[in-house]
């Protein structure tokens, strides 16, 4: 019983190759603005999860981006996107919050 746990371990282990070989986040870098704040884990490149939260605690609909990846907007005051998706060319990790139809504030960057 014990060498199927192992064999099921090493087995689950292997498809979870889509991250870099060492998995653990090198960074965990946040930034705020006025009203939001955006936190990221990422290793080099490669993010891991985007968390974007708004300072006062009031729901509006919240969004991430950086380089192609433009994560879908939520109603909410704080949501986390996990990512698991490198964008080389991409130094910052951004977020943005709009309420009733108005850009609130936009261009939060964390710098990955």
């Amino acid at each position: 019983m014990k060498k199927i746990a192992t064999v099921l371990a090493a087995f689950a282990l292997g498809f979870g190759a889509a991250a870099p070989a060492s998995a653990a986040p090198s960074g965990v870098d946040s930034q705020c603005g006025k009203y939001i704040c955006v936190m990221t884990a990422h290793h080099n490149r490669f993010v891991q999860d985007i968390t974007v939260r708004t300072k006062d605690g009031l729901p509006g609909t919240l969004r991430s981006y950086w380089g192609n990846y433009h994560s879908p907007r939520v109603n909410a005051a704080s949501h986390r996107w996990n990512v698991g998706y490198e964008q080389a060319g991409a130094k910052l990790v951004c977020g943005g919050l709009e309420r009733d139809g108005r850009t609130i504030e936009d261009g939060i960057c964390v710098t990955i």
